[in-house]
């Protein structure tokens, strides 16, 4: 089969097309006929080594996909079948014609969803579910304030934060970018590289701050918002696109009496897969009712893995980079 390959640590120049036998199968696994993989930043991470769970190498990155069933496993549960279309979390291998994984991982998708569209579902929304319910007690009324929100968990957050009765500011570094917030429901755009975040976010809550801050980006965005954040707000630390990790003054927790809140999706899908198939319960029951609308930007084919990396390295691309595979 066809794969993107990642032979040795490096860049995502270093990744290469290459034909390798199809995976093994466990007994209690699915084999997924992948029509289309989501690119996510820790993809890139585990290509460059720097990811908290390294694969043996050579490997294929790509955590989640969609596409159909092809083989079923004697011992594997959850009623799947043969020709279902599903969405799968193996958390690698995705960038190849084929992957093997837990049906805890798999889900199925709507007839009247594409491939390209249910590919990067799991990982963005489920992630920003997870932050918003399960870490940062985001409540109705509040106000949330999105880094990064064009990006795919971003514009996720904005989505899911207006879902869920938040007033929404989107930040971002470009007005095009924004535009694409506002389509998705953003009550405010803040455009970070013509106006501070502190006095920005200030203005907008009559100098109350932020209740929750949603934080992909890292760096200098980390510190600007913990400085326009509210009394007992708390701080949503997803993940660092700015290559930037920033160390966090403790008097300023001190002093706003406000939290840093970790939000590792991946690991606590691992350690808690039960919970996570409750949550998708939820938000692919939302996604049915039509409320929510994954936004594909950019899609590109298997050779051309390597543009595709690079459109999420520069941020070129708003919501989700997804590669298809004929």
């Amino acid at each position: 089969m066809r794969a993107a390959l990642c032979k040795k640590i490096g860049e995502p120049e270093d990744v290469v097309i290459a034909d390798i036998p199809s995976p093994q199968m466990r007994d209690d696994h699915l084999r997924i006929r992948v029509r289309a993989c989501a690119l996510n930043f820790p993809d890139i991470l585990t290509v460059q080594g720097k990811y908290q769970r390294q694969p043996v190498l050579p490997f294929a990155p790509g955590m989640e996909c969609a596409g159909e069933v092809i083989e079923v496993g004697p011992k594997a549960k959850g009623g799947f079948k043969v020709g279902d279309r599903v969405m799968a979390q193996p958390g690698v291998g995705c960038l190849a014609e084929e992957v093997c994984t837990s049906p805890m991982s798999v889900y199925a998708i709507p007839d009247n969803v594409s491939y390209e569209h249910a590919a990067g579902f799991i990982v963005t929304y489920g992630t920003v579910y997870h932050a918003f319910v399960e870490r940062g007690d985001l409540k109705r009324g509040e106000t949330l304030l999105v880094l990064g929100a064009a990006g795919g968990v971003g514009l996720a957050a904005v989505e899911l934060g207006k879902l869920m009765g938040a007033t929404v500011i989107a930040a971002a570094s470009t007005d095009a970018k924004l535009k694409v917030c506002g389509q998705y429901g953003a009550d405010h755009l803040l455009n970070y590289s013509e106006e501070p975040i502190k006095e920005a976010v200030l203005g907008l809550t009559n100098e109350k701050g932020a209740d929750v801050v949603f934080d992909p980006v890292g760096g200098d965005a980390t510190l600007q918002s913990l400085r326009c954040i509210n009394r007992n707000g708390r701080l949503l630390i997803i993940g660092f696109a700015s290559g930037t990790i920033a160390d966090i003054p403790a008097n300023r927790l001190l002093l706003r009496q406000c939290q840093a809140v970790g939000v590792a999706f991946g690991g606590y899908s691992i350690a808690f897969p039960e919970r996570v198939r409750a949550n998708m319960a939820v938000l692919t029951g939302w996604w049915n009712e039509g409320k929510l609308k994954p936004h594909v930007s950019m899609t590109f084919p298997l050779a051309e893995t390597v543009a595709a990396m690079n459109a999420l390295v520069t941020r070129k691309a708003t919501g989700k980079v997804v590669v298809t595979i004929a």
